[in-house]
């Protein structure tokens, strides 16, 4: 019966799946467009958007990188660096809990047993990553551009930088990763609990492996300045941290349950983050949506000191705040049902590597939903995993 449930869906997709990057050329020209792009990158040959954009956000994205241009991340030197440097000098994570090269293997070795491919092969340095400079429009929560910032700006550094676009009547916000995957190797903060080193360690490596998929080659083109429809980044977003609660689940229980030291909880008792930071974002959406645009900021301030009240160290909630936690469908700030969507095709697979496999082929929003809804419309009951 499961069976048949999953050919009736696979089936239904192929439909869309005709027209996926994986089925336009052969694997082998599939692989050589992403050399090209990535070897673009290097050589700064991608300087804007094909897509068709309107002058005006061409003209005011490139306002914002001269406004910021003197603490941007210079790609080109510090990609061939990490690429060819030496292992970095960090070889556990910051509480000692954590050791590099066991992770490394241990993450491998779970792939495996999942039969999901490790390619390309699993690399990690536990390093600061590079910051993100987000921008919103005011006017509504959208991921209207991000660009890599030096690691290890100083507070006045990061107020100077999210001050610059404000003339431009934008909000703005730079976000501290945890983790960074448009390198290889992967970089992973290594001043996080052990959990979110795991998890962190899987999700880059994810993005690098989705990066041959149709899925995260479109992310990728996405991220060179190829805009694509906003669903496809938070489809890979969502896959990947999905892949890392998974994996990371797995390794943690196996190898470091009664080794590691537990992670300290934010949270005051009683208090439910998750909730408050989901009804916080209904009403700002509420707000901007009937024009109220500083209205909504007052409120955003309010809650922000609310959330620091309750434990929770949030330096700035504003539109950018919710741009960029909202590409993430796991994250409580967001307001996109892929992550609902993709939990029900989970549901579906027996295996992670089934639904990796499904998923990864999509190119846009709708094939997710037509998968949901073909799930839906059987009478039979959805298998559980």
């Amino acid at each position: 019966m499961r069976d048949s449930l999953l050919q009736n869906m696979t089936r239904g997709l192929n439909k869309h799946r005709k027209k996926s990057l994986m089925s336009i050329m052969p694997l082998h020209k599939y692989l050589i467009n992403i050399f090209l792009v990535l070897s673009c990158l290097l050589t700064g040959c991608i300087t804007g958007s094909s897509t068709g954009q309107v002058n005006n956000d061409a003209q005011l994205k490139e306002e914002i990188r001269r406004s910021v241009e003197r603490y941007a991340l210079p790609l080109t030197a510090w990609e061939i660096a990490n690429f060819l440097g030496p292992p970095g000098a960090n070889s556990q994570n910051s509480q000692g809990s954590v050791d590099l090269a066991g992770l490394q293997e241990n993450i491998a070795k779970m792939l495996k047993e999942e039969d999901i491919n490790v390619f390309p092969p699993l690399r990690v340095r536990l390093e600061s990553p590079p910051l993100l400079l987000v921008i919103s429009p005011r006017q509504k929560i959208a991921y209207f551009d991000r660009l890599l910032l030096l690691p290890g700006l100083t507070a006045e550094e990061i107020e100077e930088v999210e001050n610059s676009p404000d003339w431009l009547n934008l909000s703005s916000l730079v976000v501290k990763l945890g983790g960074f995957g448009a390198a290889y190797p992967a970089i992973v903060s290594p001043q996080m609990p052990a959990k979110q080193v795991i998890n962190a360690a899987v999700e880059e490596w994810a993005h690098q492996y989705l990066a041959f998929k149709p899925l995260g080659f479109l992310y990728l083109l996405d991220s060179l300045g190829f805009s694509q429809e906003p669903a496809v980044i938070t489809m890979n977003e969502t896959l990947a941290g999905m892949i890392a609660e998974e994996i990371g689940h797995k390794i943690y229980q196996r190898y470091y349950m009664d080794t590691l030291e537990a992670d300290a909880g934010q949270s005051m008792e009683g208090f439910d983050f998750d909730i408050e930071m989901s009804q916080t974002r209904h009403k700002v959406d509420e707000l901007l949506a009937s024009g109220n645009i500083e209205e909504a900021e007052n409120y955003m301030q309010s809650r922000r000191l609310f959330f620091n009240q309750h434990g929770y160290g949030i330096r700035k909630l504003n539109q950018a705040y919710f741009a960029f936690h909202g590409i993430y469908g796991q994250d409580p700030a967001a307001a996109s049902p892929v992550y609902q969507d993709m939990k029900i095709m989970r549901k579906a697979f027996p295996s992670l590597a089934q639904f990796v496999a499904q998923v990864s082929a999509m190119t846009g929003y709708a094939q997710l939903e037509d998968a949901v809804r073909l799930l839906s419309n059987e009478t039979l009951p959805v298998p559980q995993p």
